[in-house]
């Protein structure tokens, strides 16, 4: 081998050593958002189960399938880790270039439930029916957050003024009124507070912050009026005790599964409330199951892991490459950790009872994976992935693999190149002194 190939094959064999162990360096937040999750997953299975199974067999004479729900949300929680997986691997690029269609598609959805939909308990939130149900607002919440990100990603300087956020505001104003009239003003508010930390994250002012708030105050307050079940939810709230067998019942029973189960719990299986006591047991009053039956270690568990996904995607957010990584990233955690809080504070009695379920916990398939695509996206950044104009970069250490491997094959091809020629020709020219000498 010539001394001008030997520089050439150190630098390919290097090459090859410092990308072969990069499941080593991915970053400890990486590992902490997939701890979170599959916890939360894990638990959710087991306490879907514990609530569903004792209504089943009670409700047809033993004759139901007790694992009915269990099932489905093992099968839709396998889906939704697969499709977790591929964007964490491949999808950051392509959900950007199809932000547009993702947004336009939920859009429609939207307004195809009001007509098509599938009414329970009084919502038309699904359209399908049995089996291959969909809850469209599920979709909705993802992609308010991703053109979100488009959108402030290409012209950052659109948070320092209102006008530049309008069409931001404009989109997240159609949708929300699309769900507020389902009617599921619950997942309106998780839009909004979502989009609210959004705008936070991305440097929004507090003045516009304080305007967007006001007018939101004054229009969720106005939904609640106008509409007599949302009054008495808010009513149950502040009077708990006032309708113990009507609005304040759910409530009320929340506070006695909790209650029952002390610090230490009942046992998994054992718990009373699920019993046609507590209504929705096994999707948003679940966390009432958890503490009867886990108890107040139970409930701290979840807190915790809650805690350790939302430190961990802001962690991610904080060192993300990019604007657009950045928005991105704290718009998805913002989401997770605000569905999670209204849903704890409404089950533990600090806030109207609203229908939003826990996330990866609750029974929902919709919402299992619209929230795994979205912890997919996170993951993405967390490695490393960028979106830009063109096409997907993975920054390994400030530069691109993909710019080394080129800029390499460019050196190679023109004898070194650069500083690499200026070596080679003072190497022949020392040569040739040294012979001459």
């Amino acid at each position: 081998m010539s001394a001008r190939e030997r520089p050439a094959a150190r630098r390919r064999s290097g090459g090859r050593k410092k990308r072969a162990p990069r499941a080593a360096n991915l970053p400890a937040e990486y590992n902490m958002l997939l701890t979170a999750t599959l916890c939360l997953l894990a638990l959710g299975a087991v306490m879907v189960f514990s609530a569903s199974s004792t209504t089943r067999v009670l409700s047809d004479g033993g004759l139901s399938d007790s694992a009915f729900y269990l099932k489905r949300t093992l099968m839709f929680g396998a889906l939704g880790l697969l499709l977790m997986h591929i964007a964490a691997r491949h999808g950051l690029e392509t959900v950007r270039r199809l932000t547009p269609a993702i947004l336009a598609v939920s859009l429609f959805l939207l307004v195809a439930v009001l007509g098509a939909g599938t009414s329970v308990n009084g919502s038309s939130r699904w359209l399908g029916s049995g089996f291959l149900q969909f809850q469209p607002s599920e979709l909705a919440k993802v992609a308010l957050i991703l053109y979100a990100a488009d959108l402030l990603g290409r012209k950052p300087k659109r948070v320092r003024s209102l006008e530049g956020l309008m069409p931001l505001l404009l989109m997240a104003g159609v949708a929300s009124l699309l769900v507020v009239v389902e009617p599921d003003l619950g997942t309106a508010l998780v839009i909004a507070l979502a989009l609210a930390a959004t705008l936070v994250a991305a440097g929004a002012r507090f003045r516009d912050l304080a305007v967007i708030g006001v007018g939101l105050a004054f229009l969720a307050l106005l939904m609640t009026v106008i509409e007599p079940y949302r009054m008495s939810r808010l009513t149950a709230f502040l009077h708990p005790g006032a309708d113990t067998t009507g609005a304040g019942f759910q409530a009320i029973q929340a506070k006695i599964a909790l209650g029952s189960g002390g610090i230490f719990g009942v046992g998994i299986g054992n718990g009373v409330q699920k019993a046609f006591y507590l209504p929705e047991a096994h999707t948003d009053m679940i966390p009432a199951v958890i503490g009867e039956e886990l108890g107040l270690i139970g409930i701290l568990g979840v807190v915790g892991l809650f805690a350790m996904f939302g430190y961990a995607g802001l962690q991610v957010a904080k060192r993300a490459k990019g604007a657009y990584g950045k928005v991105l990233v704290a718009g998805l955690t913002s989401l997770v950790m605000t569905q999670a809080t209204i849903n704890l504070f409404a089950v533990m009695g600090l806030a109207p009872l609203t229908g939003v379920p826990l996330p990866f916990v609750s029974y929902g398939n919709s919402s299992l994976l619209a929230t795994l695509f979205a912890v997919g996206l996170i993951l993405n950044v967390a490695r490393g992935g960028t979106a830009r104009a063109g096409k997907l970069r993975v920054v390994e250490g400030g530069r691109s693999p993909a710019r080394g491997r080129s800029t390499g094959a460019r050196s190679r091809k023109s004898g070194g190149g650069g500083r690499g020629n200026g070596r080679s020709r003072r190497a022949g020219h020392g040569g040739r002194r040294r012979a001459s000498g």
